[in-house]
Order: C-alpha cells, then structure tokens, then sequence
C-alpha cells in the first residue's frame, strides 16, 4: 500500500515470498487491479464530478507517533501516547474547520520541510524499518540529521492527515447533495467547511486510534475490499439501467466486456478477505454491519420525516438521458 513514507507492505512481501515472487506480483498487479480500477474510477468519476473521498486517516496520526516514539520512547504506548494522539487530531481537525486555504498552506509548508530530507536519505513507510534508519542516521551524521528525518517523516503524515480529513468530510457533504444523507451533513460552516463531516471523520480517527499501523492498514484494505466489490456492482449496474446517462469519458467496452473486467479484481479481493486475522475482520465486520443496518434507518427515517433530505439541483440527472431515450421512442 502507498504510504506518505513509501509503499508499505514492499519489504514484508519479499520476507514472505522470495524476490521472485514478488517481483511477478508487482508486474502482475497493476493488469488485474491498478489499470480496472483507474478505468471505472475514471468513469464513474465523470458521472459524478461531486465531492468524493477516502476514509482512511486513522493511520496517519499512529504513523506520526511510531515515527517520534524512537526519539521520545514516552509516545510508544500508555496514556502519553492517548494524550498525543488526542491532541494531534483535535489541532488538525480546527485546521480543517478552518478552510481549505489554510490546509493547502499547512501541506505546502510540510513539503517543504520534509522533500529535502526524503531527497537526500529517503525513508520507509514501515516503521520499524524507519526505526532502524533513524539509529544509522544517528550514527552518521549526528543527532540533527536523526531528528531532521525523524522529524520530516511525521510531518509527512500530519500532511496527509489533513488532506486526507478534508477529503472524508466532503465525501459526506457530497453524499448528502446527492440525498444519500440527511440535508444537515449539506450545511458548511463560516468558512465554508463541512462542519458536520469534519466532527464525523476526527471520531472515526479517535475510535481506530487505539490500533496498531499494521492492524489499520490490514482493517483498511479489508473495508476498501468490501468499497470496491460495490463499486464495480454500481459500475456494472449503471450500464444496465442508465446507459445513456452523460459519461464525458466512458470505458470503450460493452456491459459483458464491463462485468468480465471486473471478473480478477473481485477475485482478488476474495484472497485478500480470506488471509484477514480475526481482530481485523471482526473490527471490519462490524463496521460493514453499521453500514448496512444505516442505510435501511435513513430511508424509514426520510419515509417518516424525520430527517430531511433533499437532491441538490446543480447536480446533473443521472436519469435525464434515459427519459429522452424514451420520449423519443415513444414519438
């Protein structure tokens, strides 16, 4: 998995497989997963060009610690590492709040501390390897440069944190545009910002924060397992029932050449569900299970009127082509 240290998951996968193997697995990969998901990404991203994101940030404030705990062995557990934890994500939750300018800015001003150091020595998304790097650094030039890296490595991930929240809590307004949520996750604050989505994705961050990097990269891969099978029965189920439906960019093949494309993906996927450990695939299960016991509360609560939700008009009918296929038909 891609990391802001580096592709985590390289070096565990040479230790269990031999460099053959995974040199084969690396150039097999991106044909059966990387280039079907970047088409229907591609595609469904066009049809809809609303606000989109990925709920993963929990891993970046464990990262931000495991990083430091080498340098400050108070941060590798207890209740020092609860309180930095905690502190970290309320500070970069306010920067959220506060609009999207100041999250561009704090990210340009990371990068900027942290592209040099990576430039010149690099660093890993394993933090155990990153450990062993931030000693040898130690060794050769002093303890400046150890805590310049060690320093510029968290700092990658407070980057990505606030990106990556900015993202989670237009993903909620958006769905909300869309009449998928109540109208109130809709409502930006002064400064223009989903109030409502930014509280949400800092308690998803609080409630993981008590797992290992390991376990929420294992927990993620699990639920974006379960996001992407029901990506590609939307994208296969698009194609059916709104055929005519704008795409600006559509994927040149048929519904059965769309359904077979989808075929080694989901495969894939069924591997990667089948080897989760048990703790992981509980944590995930249940989360699926809210999901799913959500959505049919959100409908009988809309049926009820008990939440508004509403379709925001500036988004384009996903049903507008179809209607006048029909109309013309008919005529």
């Amino acid at each position: 998995m891609r990391v802001s240290g580096g592709p985590f998951g390289v070096e565990d996968s040479v230790q269990a497989a031999g460099p053959l193997l995974s040199l084969l697995g690396f150039l097999v990969f991106p044909l059966i997963w990387s280039v079907p998901e970047a088409l229907i990404t591609a595609e469904m991203g066009t049809m809809f060009p609303e606000n989109g994101g990925v709920i993963d940030n929990a891993l970046y404030p464990v990262l931000f610690l495991d990083y430091l705990k080498s340098g400050i062995p108070a941060l590798a557990g207890g209740l020092p590492r609860v309180a930095a934890a905690l502190a970290l994500t309320f500070l970069l939750t306010y920067m959220n709040y506060r609009g999207l300018a100041i999250v561009g800015w704090v990210a340009v001003l990371l990068g900027i501390f942290s592209i040099p150091s990576f430039c010149r020595y690099g660093a890993s998304g394993d933090s155990e390897a990153g450990a062993f790097k931030m000693i040898l650094l130690k060794f050769l030039g002093g303890v400046w440069l150890r805590w310049w890296i060690q320093g510029a490595a968290a700092m990658s991930n407070m980057g990505m944190f606030v990106a990556e929240m900015s993202s989670d809590s237009f993903q909620l307004l958006g769905m909300a545009e869309r009449g998928m949520l109540p109208e109130f996750f809709a409502k930006r604050s002064r400064h223009g910002t989903p109030l409502i989505g930014i509280l949400f994705s800092a308690s998803g961050v609080i409630l993981l924060s008590w797992l290992s990097f390991q376990e929420i990269i294992a927990a993620e891969n699990f639920l974006y397992c379960f996001g992407m099978i029901l990506e590609f029965i939307a994208f296969v189920l698009l194609r059916i029932k709104c055929p005519v439906a704008s795409r600006p960019y559509k994927i040149p093949v048929g519904t059965v050449g769309a359904i077979l494309m989808c075929i080694p993906p989901t495969i894939l996927i069924c591997v990667v569900l089948a080897l989760s450990t048990v703790k992981v695939m509980i944590v995930s299960l249940f989360a699926v299970a809210i999901g799913l016991v959500m959505q049919p509360c959100l409908k009988y609560a809309e049926k009820k009127r008990w939440m508004k939700f509403s379709v925001s008009g500036e988004l384009p009918d996903l049903h507008e082509g179809n209607q006048e296929r029909v109309d013309f038909l008919e005529d």
